[in-house]
């Protein structure tokens, strides 16, 4: 499941700032932070929680119900993302 951000957003950036495949960048014309669910991984692989969901300081990412994934189909996403980084188990997500 992507992530996506709510109309909440107050376009603080802290969001942007911590995801490891830069799936989050400024949407101008809205003032706020969108989610490209082709780059976003909800962090499996990396972290055991969702790091834009852990640093929104008003809850703004949330999980997007219409994009729903499997874990393995999240850690093949950041597998191919980032394939320099080392998966190595055992493997953290929010999903274990």
């Amino acid at each position: 499941m992507s992530i996506r951000i709510t109309e909440e957003c107050i376009n603080c950036g802290c969001c942007e700032d911590v995801c490891p495949t830069a799936a989050i960048a400024e949407d101008p014309g809205k003032g706020a932070r969108v989610v490209d669910p082709e780059r976003c991984t909800e962090c499996v692989g990396l972290y055991s929680r969702v790091m834009c969901q852990v640093e929104c300081p008003v809850e703004a990412c949330v999980a997007d119900p219409d994009r729903a994934e499997s874990e393995a189909d999240l850690l093949a996403r950041a597998r191919r993302l980032m394939p320099d980084h080392v998966f190595a188990p055992p493997i953290v997500s929010r999903f274990r």
